[in-house]
């Protein structure tokens, strides 16, 4: 069923339908809309079986209807009763508006309608005039009863590029305690998209406006103020390095566990002792237990914890491929190979963190080149056959180390 008939058919039982939430919002920023999400008013549960009974009731907190691949839900009113993200009673009549339903929704670019018959944009917050200014600005007071809004908000400022107005970013502050209340899996959702957006670090400046990234993300917010060595990092604090650095690996790579392994690989330096900065001796290390910690709190996946400790144990070494001796290099290809974050992996970690000075401008493609060692020197391309197991790989490192020398020397 075209979802023109179903208006029709709500139309003609005293209800109307509206496209509501991100899907207006979407074609006003002229996005592409993923999920279309649709709002009922004027007519009963009961009634709306009545008319569609192939449509499929799920939702444990309020009843949603599934019908022809779209999302139904009567309008509805919220009532916080209690702490946290689900401390809601939810109330829904077929007498309660549109306007209404809207009011219950965290920022006005999201608290539009579009009455699907009529093409009529419901728009009683003025988010249109937002989305012109480009303004995230909360709907009512009520944006303060959820504390997930903290974190959706901060990620809309990321995706969308726009300003979290300043009255907004208060009653973010309001919600700090309520944050620890929230199940660590809704955060990674909104930490993700962040992630995958073209600005991530956006997200963690509006938590850092609003005092909040000491609550989840206690890692970053130990990097600020942790100085470094004005010569090699002139755009400021560890902070500042690590937000550069998460922004430039948007460019280099699309794989999000990559860009986490940017994130997080100098959160050591969050961690060294104010008396011996700007120097950060070691960090590489503290940064792999800080990196361990930061991921199970948030609920990473295992593949980026597993990055995630390889780019902060091995980035200062991958930094100075071009100075080791052969033998070490050698070892660090055939490790990072195989690890979780492989060689691009590592090269886009390392390309990201020189990010400045002229002096860590220049940058030793080893990821080209342990492909290269890889491929010209293995299992097949020399003969194993006879030799014992725990001889093999000696032998091919020897080769690969040969391979190495023949290569500096043609690029001397």
């Amino acid at each position: 069923m075209q979802i023109i008939e179903i208006a029709k058919k709500i139309k003609e039982n005293g209800g109307n339908l509206y496209l509501v939430g991100g899907a207006v919002r979407d074609k006003l920023l002229k996005r592409k809309v993923n999920d279309e999400d649709y709002c009922v008013t004027g007519i009963t549960q009961d009634k709306f079986i009545e008319l569609f009974p192939k449509a499929h009731i799920r939702g444990i907190d309020f009843e949603v209807f599934d019908l022809g691949g779209k999302e139904f839900a009567l309008a509805r009113r919220e009532r916080k009763v209690e702490r946290g993200h689900k401390g809601f009673k939810i109330e829904t009549k077929n007498s309660i508006s549109i306007e209404e339903d809207l009011k219950r929704r965290d920022i006005t670019i999201n608290s539009m309608a579009e009455d699907v018959l009529t093409g009529k944009l419901i728009d009683p917050y003025k988010g249109k005039k937002d989305i012109e200014q480009k303004i995230l600005r909360a709907t009512t007071e009520k944006f303060r009863e959820d504390p997930l809004r903290v974190y959706r908000i901060a990620r809309f400022a990321a995706e969308l590029g726009f300003t979290i107005e300043e009255n907004t970013i208060e009653m973010m502050k309001s919600l700090k305690s309520e944050l620890f209340t929230l199940p660590r899996e809704r955060i990674f959702i909104e930490f993700r998209k962040a992630l995958a957006s073209q600005r991530p670090s956006v997200f963690f400046e509006s938590l850092k406006k609003a005092n909040l990234l000491d609550i989840h993300f206690l890692e970053i917010n130990q990097l600020i103020g942790s100085l470094q060595p004005i010569k090699f990092h002139p755009e400021g604090d560890s902070y500042n390095h690590t937000m550069v650095a998460l922004d430039k690996s948007v460019k280099l790579t699309k794989r999000l566990e990559v860009r986490y392994g940017v994130l997080v690989h100098d959160l050591g330096k969050g961690a060294t002792p104010k008396e011996i900065q700007p120097h950060h001796y070691g960090h590489e290390i503290e940064g792999v237990f800080l990196a361990q910690k930061l991921s199970d709190r948030l609920g990473v996946p295992k593949l980026w914890k597993k990055c995630a400790i390889i780019a902060t144990k091995e980035h200062m070494r991958a930094g100075i491929f071009e100075k080791m001796k052969p033998e070490k290099q050698v070892d660090l290809l055939v490790m990072l190979n195989r690890s979780a974050l492989g060689l691009e992996g590592m090269q886009v970690v390392v390309e990201c963190d020189k990010t400045s000075s002229e002096t860590h401008q220049k940058n030793t493609n080893f990821a080209h080149i342990g492909k290269c060692m890889l491929k010209s020197v293995n299992g097949k391309t020399i003969t194993l056959e006879n030799i014992k197991e725990e001889d093999r790989e000696i032998i091919l490192k020897k080769e690969r180390i040969k391979w190495l020398k023949n290569l500096q020397s043609k690029l001397v």
